[in-house]
């Protein structure tokens, strides 16, 4: 201390600014000798994890990634580190898709897109557990390759709801999904015949959602009805999850004749079953339908329609889907709207967990949230290891931050 406040008192002391600066380089002299020699030998006597933070001569400067960090760890402690950062690279992908998505022309209007929370209320439905009245069963029909149930329940506000479960052997979910999707066919080989025509107003070639028009002919008593309709599946494991709803759309005036229908909900669970005749195989396909709709009449007269009709309609649609499978065989190429329905949203083990938890919250971020409590877990505990590793003071340090570690991801737990 005393040797710096008398090399301060000799620069004070001389008479012109360039003794004074001079002064100043003796006494920084052996301040940078001492801070060069303490470099050189740094950098010749460096450990070996150290020589990554330094870039080669030939290459810009760069400091060293997590990857490398990672790296350095034992294997036990980076293999489970390397697991979760690839689900995190994955998912941030998905995310990255979901905002491109959101800023392609296609779906500029997000409030027309049929979004996560209707997949939400139609594996709830499929389920039983949307908390709606119970069903009650109106008829079980058969053919020699299908088998049909339905039922119907009566809400408090809103037209009557049916559901109902279609059978049929020998098919498979991919064949079933591109023949109720393909509308070309519908009309076609008229196993609709209430459909009078279709036309493709949006499509979206990431999600294969689709907006499109439709009319439908109705009994003598009523006028035709258009619908503006959205639909999207998703596929969670083998099943697919098609959801189609009425929107609004501004682009198409309403008319007096055909009467539009707002109120519009027809979606499908398609999967895979055991076959009914016993062999053991699931080489039948069921359909779980649900559908209402408001067609602008009195329900109770609606509903006396639906069931005298019901089993007509039905019952064409299993020669529809034999001559639908035999076109696919002799190599016609599918439809546009055929296309549209092979592009699906695959739905991730960890999204139905968060469904089965009944939380609409975990819903949401089911898919976000153990990855992230997980990452954060290992993050402590590798950081507990690398620093019991670093102190060399026993046995009895090394146990008391292993055991700060425990509680604080024992803490994280419960939050």
């Amino acid at each position: 201390m005393g040797y710096v406040l008398s090399a301060v008192a000799r620069v004070l002391e001389q008479p012109t600014a360039w003794g004074a600066a001079c002064e100043m380089a003796l006494l920084a002299g052996p301040l940078w000798a001492a801070a060069l020699v303490g470099l050189l030998l740094g950098w010749a006597w460096r450990p070996r994890w150290a020589a990554g933070i330094v870039a080669p001569a030939a290459d810009p400067p760069q400091l060293a990634t997590l990857d490398f960090w990672r790296a350095q760890l034992p294997a036990r402690i980076r293999a489970p580190l390397d697991y979760l950062a690839g689900a995190r690279q994955q998912e941030q992908e998905q995310e990255d898709d979901e905002a491109s998505l959101q800023g392609s022309p296609e779906m500029a209007n997000e409030d027309l897109a049929v979004g996560k929370a209707d997949l939400v209320n139609l594996w709830r439905l499929v389920e039983g557990n949307d908390g709606g009245p119970a069903w009650i069963k109106m008829m079980e029909k058969a053919l020699p390759n299908m088998t049909y149930q339905a039922w119907r329940r009566d809400p408090q506000n809103g037209p009557p709801q049916y559901q109902s479960s279609t059978i049929f052997e020998n098919a498979t979910p991919d064949e079933v999904r591109d023949f109720f999707g393909d509308d070309e066919f519908r009309m076609s080989n008229k196993w609709d015949d209430m459909l009078i025509s279709h036309q493709t107003l949006e499509e979206c070639q990431t999600t294969g959602t689709m907006k499109v028009h439709w009319v439908r002919k109705f009994p003598f008593f009523c006028s035709d009805r258009e619908y503006i309709i959205a639909r999207r599946i998703w596929k969670l494991g083998s099943a697919y999850y098609c959801v189609t709803k009425g929107v609004p759309c501004s682009s198409i005036p309403r008319r007096s004749k055909p009467r539009r229908v707002d109120l519009y909900y027809s979606s499908w669970c398609i999967r895979a079953v055991e076959s009914r005749r016993g062999n053991g195989g699931s080489t039948a396909c069921e359909i779980l339908l649900f559908h209402h709709e408001d067609m602008g009449i009195p329900y109770e007269i609606a509903k006396i329609g639906i069931r005298q009709g019901m089993w007509g309609c039905v019952k064409r649609i299993e020669p529809g889907l034999r001559a639908y499978q035999k076109a696919r065989a002799a190599g016609e190429p599918p439809s546009p709207s055929a296309l549209m329905a092979r592009i699906n949203t695959k739905v991730g083990d960890n999204f139905v967990r968060g469904l089965e938890s009944n939380s609409d919250q975990d819903i949401m971020e089911a898919e976000e949230k153990p990855v992230k409590n997980r990452m954060a877990r290992f993050l402590v505990l590798g950081g507990a290891v690398a620093l019991a590793c670093t102190l060399d003071q026993g046995l009895l340090t090394k146990a008391l931050i292993f055991g700060v570690a425990r509680r604080f991801v024992g803490q994280r737990n419960t939050l």
